[in-house]
């Protein structure tokens, strides 16, 4: 069971073989007469997680993180990656051949705008990159006084012999009882919400999802069927969906919804659209710029911009957050089983990250009801838990000794995604170490209290969390909280807590509540919980005020908590917390684990 929570690391990513990889796309880019190529982390969906076959990032560099970008010229190279991958980039290429660069400090835009050679062709390919990445990059290159180059197929495929096939994993049709609206009632609401528009070109897998109600297991992690679809004003629906994916129930099912085609059919279609000048909307975030440029070479109007199915997605239905609330009292028993397993296996003998990895995915599938996790379980020891998304393999496995394990993990059940991250002290934590994770608690406890009027967003409610750490002249460098879906993403949007976003949180919307502190090759601290938002109620307001509801069930290491820095109504909040901790899961987990249960929810005087 344990190698599918590593599907996400593709085998055949070796670093030491970097040198030689760049050297034979160095050989393809000069047989196509370019001087450099842009190798993006990304499907022609712009999905977090990709299947195998698009993994060509990973397989070039080593590289494996969830984002990135590499650029290659002929004499140089450089990978790009945010502020979660800046220690793991470094430890996965081979630096001699990639210059590993923070994307923070230098854009990718900015590092072609300083190396590429006046005259030089830069070639991209267009099914996996977007309209504003590839605008971005042509007007770095024209700054460089170069020519950006669409290829007509990807360079690295060229090169990749053993690249794996594309995915036919089977779609299955998602129940209204657990959606809360059949398909047929979404396309209706998604065609009267094109208000000027000819059609809606649905390239994000999670919206197609959505709106047809179905699921599938293409990528990992996430329940998606790769597709693409679109949706006339009329309401009139046509679904690119490989035919080997489709059993004949599913297939019927499907046909009384829209047409089912097959998804090389796309581009034709598009220019058929584009030559009756049609108007379509392509979501910004997704579309592949190449089926822009079909719809628009054939006489059509791209309106690009934000996909209306995101909003209505993320607004989940009174079913869905009844899903998710059991789905989270399901998952909290097992994260109480493995926690109370932890504590003693760390007294009796040496437990490796791999191990706690192990028994964790263990305890969620005697629930019977995990379908896989969410994510590449985060097992952080020591060090290991500075790095923001450190993935544990065989050959970075340490035991885990005495101060902060930090273990982030979530899982995927049918009524709901969890996500859940708790940092555990092993033996007896330094003052520091308290002092900074009741810091974070404190800025965890902000959010969850937070109280606020309808249209504000998640960056008005950011500062919240930091405040403690601010303080103390501290930070993160990771947003506060990113969207969860329904037995979609674990990651979606277009909801956030974070310093940049302008979305206004509204009822229904679930997200992460996950502050944090990270100290360099020592140790790092996170305490995430999800929660929802729901309307509150205040007597003599003025307004209508918003809050939120916390669906995460599972105590919070009350060793690392320094009393004396929590506020009379900060204490409240832990123990009211921790009281519904215990009342609904003690009776849900294991015998000889509940009296460690009350120990780990006692409450402070």
């Amino acid at each position: 069971m344990f190698e599918s929570l590593f599907q996400s690391f593709i085998e055949t990513a070796d670093p030491s073989k970097g040198a030689e990889r760049a050297k034979l796309l160095r050989a393809q880019m000069a047989q196509h007469h370019l001087d450099g190529f842009i190798i993006p982390r990304s499907d022609e969906h712009q999905n977090e997680y990709v299947p195998a076959c698009a993994e060509r990032l990973a397989w070039l560099t080593g590289f494996t993180g969830s984002a990135g970008l590499a650029i290659v010229l002929q004499d140089q190279a450089a990978v790009f990656v945010d502020g979660r991958y800046t220690l793991q980039v470094r430890d996965q290429v081979d630096t001699k051949v990639f210059a590993p660069i923070a994307s923070a400090e230098c854009s990718p835009e900015q590092w072609i705008s300083d190396h590429l050679k006046a005259g030089a062709r830069l070639g991209y390919d267009p099914w996996l990159t977007t309209q504003a990445q590839m605008k971005r990059f042509e007007a770095a290159v024209v700054k460089a006084g170069g020519e950006l180059f669409a290829t007509s197929h990807n360079l690295i495929d060229a090169i990749w012999q053993d690249r794996p096939a594309p995915p036919q994993g089977q779609v299955r049709l998602y129940p209204k009882a657990l959606a809360g609206l059949d398909a047929a009632t979404k396309l209706k609401r998604i065609a009267k919400s094109l208000s000027g528009l000819d059609g809606l070109l649905i390239s994000d897998p999670h919206a197609m999802a959505w709106a047809f109600n179905i699921r599938g297991s293409d990528v990992p992690h996430t329940p998606l069927p790769l597709g693409f679809a679109f949706i006339s004003k009329d309401g009139s629906a046509r679904l690119y969906l490989e035919e080997a994916k489709l059993s004949p129930l599913v297939r019927k099912s499907l046909a009384r919804l829209a047409q089912i085609a097959a998804p090389e059919s796309i581009g034709a279609d598009l220019e058929a659209i584009g030559q009756a000048k049609c108007k379509i909307r392509f979501d910004a975030a997704s579309a592949p710029v190449r089926l822009i440029h079909l719809l628009t070479q054939a006489g059509g109007q791209a309106d690009v911009g934000a996909d209306p199915i995101a909003l209505m997605k993320a607004k989940k239905s009174e079913a869905e957050l009844a899903g998710a609330r059991a789905a989270h009292i399901r998952d909290g028993a097992a994260m109480v089983n493995f926690l109370a397993w932890f504590d003693e296996a760390v007294r009796s003998g040496p437990v490796s990250e791999i191990d706690a990895v192990k028994a964790l995915e263990t305890f969620r599938r005697k629930t019977g009801l995990l379908r896989e996790v969410s994510f590449p379980t985060i097992s952080g020891a020591g060090a290991h838990g500075a790095i923001v998304h450190y993935r544990v393999t065989e050959a970075s496995n340490i035991k885990i000794g005495k101060g902060l394990f930090l273990l982030d993990s979530g899982a995927q059940y049918e009524d709901g995604t969890t996500d859940i991250t708790r940092t555990i002290a092993v033996g007896k934590p330094s003052a520091e170490m308290r002092d900074r994770f009741t810091r974070v608690l404190k800025g965890h406890i902000a959010i969850a209290r937070a109280v606020f009027p309808k249209g504000t967003s998640g960056t008005q409610l950011d500062s919240f969390a930091r405040a403690a750490l601010w303080q103390a002249g501290l930070d993160y460098d990771h947003g506060t909280g990113h969207g969860v879906g329904a037995f979609l993403s674990v990651h979606e949007g277009p909801q956030r807590i974070s310093k940049v976003t302008s979305v206004a949180l509204e009822p229904g919307m679930i997200l992460s509540n996950e502050p944090g502190y990270y100290k360099t090759n020592a140790y790092g601290i996170r305490i995430e919980n999800l929660i929802a938002v729901v309307p509150k109620s205040i007597a003599g307001a003025e307004r209508d005020m918003l809050g939120f509801e916390t669906l995460t069930l599972s105590p919070i290491d009350l060793r690392l908590i320094d009393q004396r820095l929590l506020n009379a109504d900060e204490i409240q909040w832990l123990n009211a917390y921790h009281k519904r901790v215990r009342q609904v899961l003690l009776p849900l987990i294991e015998t000889d684990k509940r009296h460690w249960l009350r120990e780990a929810t006692r409450s402070f005087d």
